[in-house]
């Protein structure tokens, strides 16, 4: 016997309530986004989950069945897709208040289909609005066409394109992240690593395993800064999903980030190996075009203050630059490195130095540290020389202090 409309309705709103946990006010993220609004590189797969839920919301059932029959139709080992399209017929017949309401299995694999539906329902309202930024991308080089952001909170991945140095969203997709969740600290320990890496080579498919699917694009963690701090491991990708598994659960990797094979395919055409950053925070935070115009000031002008202290030929100035906590990639404090490393070029009278190719980012999930990547050219006389130099500021109190510096 069928539920009356009125019922249907009622059981919708409840299957809705369930499903989505609507973002909090002042939060800057976009409100409720018919996927026709969306960019529109998204996976059809999601657009069409998008739609089924938002026919939901309007208590549409017939649509909603609809659009659920094409989606298992199209993508037949897309299991989130089946559990809501049993949901949709179980509505016929009582009321669903809880996704999977009729599946059957283990007990830990529906939780993991809940888990997954339940974050990319929720792109729903967490998409960052278009005319919002990344805090955490301050300013790229010229020559980085684009910035891959993954907020680990949401299990996404945002990419951004650098226009002329303004940042516009183009496109985000769903991942998984290892199955502990993030701030991998050692070999084995099922977690992804969070901070400012890049993609430094890529993977076939045919070289790989299954598991790995359609490709696999490595970053450099540990970087200079996990090695300082005594993080291990390596070997982290994003990579696809096996092909008999369209999408894994928001934790189901042992720390690499992991797409669909349609959606890495994609990814594949927005990177440039060696250019393109990939900035992983456990949440990313996205703020007004004032803000993060002011925000980029400040630490342009914290490097540009570092430059011009440089050529001083004062120590005890440039030294002011510098944290008590300062250590060397090799483990030296402030003295040693800067007797070796720094006094024979801050000392030299006459020099003249510029720097260009300035990248700098906001470290993820820490809101005290910023780290500057650029090519130093310093000129005495007819000598040139040129480098390229990092450094990690830290804010002690009310001043930017260079906590790590290294030559790249």
């Amino acid at each position: 016997m069928q539920m009356s409309k009125r019922a249907s309705a009622c059981t919708a709103a409840a299957l809705l309530a369930a499903c989505v946990v609507l973002a909090p006010a002042g939060t800057g993220m976009a409100k409720s986004i018919h996927p026709a609004e969306a960019p529109r590189a998204r996976q059809e797969a999601e657009i069409l989950l998008l739609e089924i839920y938002k026919n939901l919301r309007a208590s549409q059932l017939q649509e909603a069945m609809s659009k659920a029959d094409a989606l298992v139709q199209a993508y037949p080992n897309f299991r989130v897709g089946h559990l809501i399209r049993g949901d949709l017929l179980l509505m016929h017949t009582k009321p669903v208040a809880q996704l999977g309401a009729g599946a059957s299995g283990p007990a830990d694999k529906l939780k993991d289909l809940r888990d997954e539906a339940r974050v990319r329902l929720q792109t729903l309202v967490a998409r960052p609005a278009p005319e919002l930024a990344p805090r955490s991308v301050l300013q790229l080089r010229t020559d980085m066409r684009h910035v891959l952001v993954v907020d680990a909170t949401q299990s996404r991945l945002y990419v951004y394109q650098n226009n002329n140095g303004e940042l516009k969203l183009v496109t985000d997709y769903y991942i998984s992240q290892g199955k502990l969740g993030v701030d991998k600290f050692r070999e084995g320990d099922q977690k992804t690593p969070l901070g400012v890496y890049y993609i430094t080579g890529r993977v076939a498919g045919p070289k790989l395993p299954d598991f790995y699917g359609a490709s696999a694009l490595r970053i450099n963690y540990p970087n200079e800064w996990d090695r300082l701090n005594g993080r291990s491991g390596g070997g982290i990708f994003l990579h696809g999903t096996p092909a008999d598994n369209y999408s894994r659960p928001p934790l189901a990797s042992d720390g690499c980030v992991v797409l669909t094979n349609d959606d890495l395919r994609k990814l594949e055409n927005t990177v440039d190996i060696g250019r393109t950053p990939v900035v992983i925070a456990d949440h990313q935070e996205f703020i007004s075009k004032a803000k993060w115009d002011n925000e980029r000031f400040t630490a342009n002008r914290l490097v540009e203050s570092w430059r011009a202290d440089l050529v001083s030929a004062n120590s005890k100035r440039l030294l002011k630059n510098y944290s008590g906590k300062f250590k060397s990639a090799n483990g030296e404090d402030l003295k040693t490195w800067y007797e070796k490393d720094m006094r024979p070029l801050a000392s030299v009278n006459g020099l003249s130095v510029s720097l260009s190719e300035v990248t700098i980012f906001r470290y993820p999930s820490r809101d005290d540290m910023l780290v500057s990547t650029f090519t130093l050219e310093s000129k005495i006389g007819k000598n040139r020389s040129t480098q390229r130099k990092r450094q990690y500021w830290a804010r002690e109190g009310s001043a930017w202090k260079i906590i790590f510096e290294s030559m790249i």
